[in-house]
């Protein structure tokens, strides 16, 4: 009977082992992937990417490592504090900005719930009046993104005028779970930006944007579609490090993310939606 039980055991992990492989196939097959992390390594170590070579160093303190994840079985476990971080003259082909330029992020994560945490990106919200650029955000709420996947671009890394922040992201019609593993992603063509939660893009309706009233131009506060997210605008070289987890604030590093991230992936061009479909099977 042990025996058994041993052998179920060996089967459903060997199972799962198998699964977790394919999915890094996936992810490391489809063309103009710059980074893809697995977050296999233990805490006090540098994050290396799969492909690329980039090394992402712990930041503000040690980031623990959890022993479940969908691409290597272990997942980083992200709280109020460290964060992972590439200095931005490290970030080589990470880099990415330009007129009609694309660009994809992708990630598996497993949220706690709580409000507004930056996954992954180019993104630094003080520094020079701001340096963002791109960046994977799970849930902004001051302009209707609230518990949805967001994902932010930026031409001059500084708020977008009239407002007194940046309200160029797109956010998913639907919402993140909490506690579940979840694939979260957006893509940027040059004109649109679209959201996505496990590879399904879902439209949203035109409606008033929160907190828009009152402001130059928009007495009434602003309408429009939040996904697709229209901004034709492009991205800027505006000098960000590349960080996971925090972004830069005005009080210091913020909008942690809490909870755990078991992978990441950065393409330089616009990833269709059967093609994030295909990676999330």
């Amino acid at each position: 009977m042990k025996y058994c039980l041993l052998l179920l055991c060996f089967c459903f992990s060997s199972k799962i082992f198998a699964q977790q492989t394919q999915l890094v196939k996936k992810v490391l097959s489809t063309k103009n992937l710059i980074a893809l992390w697995d977050f296999r390594e233990a805490a006090g170590n540098e994050r290396v990417s799969l492909k690329g070579n980039y090394a992402l160093a712990e930041t503000n303190g040690q980031i623990e490592r959890n022993s479940e994840g969908p691409l290597s079985g272990y997942s980083a476990q992200f709280g109020q504090g460290p964060y992972l971080s590439l200095s931005n003259q490290k970030t080589k082909a990470l880099n990415i900005h330009g007129q009609n330029q694309g660009v994809t992020v992708v990630a598996w994560v497993k949220w706690t719930g709580e409000q507004t945490g930056f996954v992954g990106g180019m993104w630094n919200e003080y520094q020079d009046g701001g340096k963002r650029q791109y960046g994977l955000f799970v849930s902004l709420p001051h302009y209707n993104g609230k518990n949805q996947v967001c994902g932010h671009i930026s031409l001059t890394g500084k708020p977008t005028p009239p407002f007194p922040y940046s309200k160029d992201y797109s956010a998913s019609e639907q919402v993140v779970p909490a506690n579940v593993w979840t694939c979260v992603a957006f893509n940027y063509d040059g004109q649109f930006i679209r959201s996505y939660v496990n590879g399904k893009f879902i439209a949203r309706e035109k409606e008033l944007i929160n907190n828009t009233k009152g402001f130059e131009g928009y007495p009434n506060g602003l309408i429009e579609s939040k996904n697709p997210y229209y901004f034709p605008d492009g991205m800027g070289n505006n000098g960000s490090d590349f960080t996971v987890g925090a972004v830069l604030l005005k009080r210091g590093m913020g909008n942690f993310f809490k909870g755990q991230i078991g992978g990441l992936a950065v393409f330089n061009r616009c990833l269709t939606e059967k093609e994030l479909t295909s990676i999330v099977e």
